[in-house]
């Protein structure tokens, strides 16, 4: 079997197959053009992992910086057309860089394009699950990015449009151990680093409040679209998905390798559930939800503990428009997330039998889908166990 296909098994690493995001900042060293030095060393990096056995995505940033470079542009222009050509124009360019790069060691590339509309529906969360799935069990390194060209999400900054939020999609998507976003801070800290000299590092969060995205809300990077807010985001939504998620300085020599080992570099954040199912990772993922809805205590803990069905006698209150068949994520009274699932009845239903026993579905209705208003199988419901104050878990209810 050749090198490209074979997987030998390091038992020294702590994680098999990992997400890595390399952000612009990291990717063109504070400049507006790709640094091949720093994209050899991190590709370099990824296929010793590689020869390892690890299974390897990349999603990288850094194609409009590409774009801008090549056609001569050193200061930023805004509009969306504008930037959508930069993409267009830098993203062959950043393939044909890591092809490069990555064929100096005998590894195959791939690439794919991602919009937030390819996986919002279960068929395409599937489709790009076994199409990315598929290239790591060929030994192929995908390299993973927005589809800048067609989608103006990251364009305005939207912020489940940038690339820290579509690695944790993907880390969902493949069933990732870990998530590395790599960029040039070091991680997550008491304070602004470039503005206070007293910030101290924190290595470790195990439960991302709010208090946690208070210290996240940093200025974004001159040539990036992200700051230390995403990466939170991102970092909440995979580790819900059972993905430990790291963000540290990708400047630092054998960072990936370190990272990799298991060595406590960055600020580390654990994951808040097990081994989760397809189907419950894509519900969870909030790609889908349409709407929101307001339970009480007592059907909360019938929820928690003893496994049951969401009925009409628990539900306070139907946000947004949903319906029937449409995810929603579920709260309590006071406004912690409890999971999501697949309602029974659209919005305007829910509106006119909330609080109602079920027996008066029928009539309030003139239609009855049951007496659930969501099914105990169609929830993933995350399961909040307070230790203390400010420490607490997540755990998957099947």
């Amino acid at each position: 079997m050749s090198k490209n296909n074979s997987k030998p098994e390091s038992p020294d690493l702590a994680y098999r197959r990992i997400v890595v995001k390399l952000g612009t900042s990291l990717l063109t060293g504070g400049s507006h053009q790709l640094n091949q030095e720093v994209m050899a060393n991190l590709a370099g990096q990824i296929a010793r992992l590689h020869e390892q056995g690890v299974e390897t995505v990349i999603v990288s940033s850094g194609a409009i910086a590409a774009g801008r470079h090549k056609l001569g542009l050193t200061r930023t222009i805004k509009g969306i057309p504008f930037k959508q050509v930069l993409a267009s124009v830098g993203q062959s360019r950043l393939m044909n860089t890591y092809e490069q790069l990555f064929g100096q060691h005998n590894i195959t590339v791939a690439q794919a394009l991602l919009t937030k509309a390819d996986i919002s529906h279960r068929a395409g969360y599937l489709n790009a699950r076994n199409t990315l799935l598929a290239l790591m069990e060929l030994r192929v390194v995908c390299i993973v990015n927005e589809n800048d060209v067609i989608s103006t999400d990251e364009i305005k900054e939207a912020r489940f449009g940038d690339n820290d939020n579509l690695s944790a999609m993907v880390a969902n998507l493949v069933d990732a151990d870990m998530l590395m976003m790599l960029t040039d801070t070091g991680g997550l800290y008491t304070a602004d680093p470039s503005r206070d000299p007293g910030a101290r590092l924190i290595p470790l969060v195990t439960k991302i409040d709010a208090s946690i995205k208070r210290l996240g809300a940093s200025t974004a990077s001159d040539v990036g679209t992200g700051g230390m807010i995403t990466k939170i985001e991102a970092a909440q939504l995979a580790t819900a998905s059972g993905v430990h998620v790291v963000i540290a300085n990708g400047q630092e020599p054998d960072i990936i390798l370190k990272l990799a080992s298991g060595e406590p570099i960055g600020t580390h954040f654990t994951s808040t559930a097990g081994n989760l199912e397809s189907r419950q990772r894509w519900m969870l993922s909030g790609l889908c939800t349409r709407g929101k809805l307001i339970i009480d205590n007592g059907a909360a803990s019938a929820l928690k503990k003893q496994n049951r069905s969401l009925l009409s006698p628990g539900i306070q209150k139907a946000e947004g428009r949903f319906s029937r068949g449409d995810i929603i994520d579920i709260y309590d009274t006071e406004g912690i997330h409890l999971g999501c699932g697949i309602t029974n009845y659209s919005s305007s239903d829910i509106s006119i039998i909330k609080g109602s026993h079920s027996n008066k579905i029928a009539s309030l209705l003139s239609f009855d889908y049951g007496p659930e208003v969501v099914h105990r199988n169609n929830l993933a419901l995350l399961e909040r166990e307070e230790t203390s104050a400010h420490r607490s878990t997540l755990s998957l209810q099947h």
